[in-house]
């Protein structure tokens, strides 16, 4: 709500405010949403200056309509789709990451979750130059695997290093870190400030449960609270600076046959537009191998349920469907 107040339009008054406080009118919706010939009246005060006030308000806080298309065409111009350095994985999310959004990988510990956010740092350095902020509340992350990645791609060494240079990385431990360095970074692309992160396309987060999960204990609606300022704070984001926006969440079971479900509950569940799930499995061929699958979970573009299996830091599998 926008409280009246000096200065906001055109021929409102201090003297006005205070008339119209008095008899209970305190916002703009108050006053656009009240009968100007009644409070006339009983304020003593001009029915023409009120019109005129109201008219300007209304101008400056009424939405405007819009159509389909031009929202579409604002959203085309908008949006870019960046590859994770996965083609199977590309192609289970319908081409890669949609900047203005959230997207999540969940899994239990050893999924393979820290080296798709590793394979998409590296992807998004290397082949598109762009700079990557990438939080890191676990520790997970390794530089030397990154250069490995790094190498596996790119055969200059002179590129090597520009990539590892575009990639920001902040130790965060704590949701009050995370939170203080997600509002740093929306104050600095507000102002438009030039730093070294520019241009910046994407903010990796592994992970996003392990700051969350010890405020959900005792103080539960506080816990909640902060939660949502996270992700209020991810959601603007992306949808405000055209960011793609990857987290790391854990999954939890309600029984060990039951299948996994990601951590944080309902109320998170709103914050990523996709979800994929990665999940390790144990394949004795000619010797012990570990697979890993990616499921999609939530999507606002293909189908639920649709697989692919990734095969980290090589060649990867064409997507399936789950049977």
């Amino acid at each position: 709500m926008v409280v009246l107040r000096a200065g906001l339009c055109p021929g409102l008054t201090e003297e006005m405010i205070q008339l119209l406080r008095a008899n209970s009118i305190q916002t703009v919706v108050d006053f656009v949403a009240s009968d100007l010939e009644y409070i006339a009246q009983k304020c003593s005060l001009s029915y023409k200056a009120l019109v005129a006030v109201r008219r300007v308000l209304l101008a400056q806080f009424s939405a405007f309509p819009t159509n389909g298309a031009d929202l579409y065409e604002e959203l085309k111009s908008s949006t870019a789709i960046l590859p994770t350095g996965s083609p199977s994985l590309d192609q289970l999310l319908d081409s890669g990451l949609y900047t203005g959004e959230v997207t999540e990988l969940m899994g239990a510990p050893g999924s393979g979750k820290t080296q798709v956010c590793l394979g998409i740092a590296a992807s998004v350095s290397l082949g598109l130059k762009q700079h990557v902020l990438f939080l890191d509340s676990t520790g997970g992350f390794t530089a030397s695997r990154l250069y490995q990645m790094l190498r596996a791609q790119a055969e200059e060494e002179e590129e090597q290093l520009e990539a590892l240079q575009r990639i920001q990385v902040v130790r965060v431990f704590d949701i009050y870190e995370m939170l203080s360095a997600l509002q740093e970074l929306r104050e600095r692309l507000s102002q438009q400030v030039v730093s070294s992160m520019d241009p910046l396309k994407i903010v990796v987060i592994d992970s996003v449960s392990a700051v969350i999960y010890p405020l959900l204990g005792g103080k539960q609606s506080e816990g909640l609270a902060i939660m949502m300022q996270l992700a209020r704070e991810l959601k603007t984001l992306a949808r405000e600076f055209s960011l793609a926006v990857v987290v790391t969440n854990q999954v939890t079971r309600d029984s060990s046959s039951a299948p996994p479900k990601p951590a944080l509950g309902r109320s998170w569940s709103f914050v990523p537009s996709t979800r994929v799930l990665l999940e390790s499995k144990e394949v004795t061929l000619q010797k012990a191998t570990t697979q890993r699958i990616a499921s999609l979970a939530k999507s606002p573009r293909q189908p639920v349920g649709i697989q692919a299996e990734l095969d980290i830091g090589s060649a990867d599998v064409t997507p399936t469907e789950r049977l």
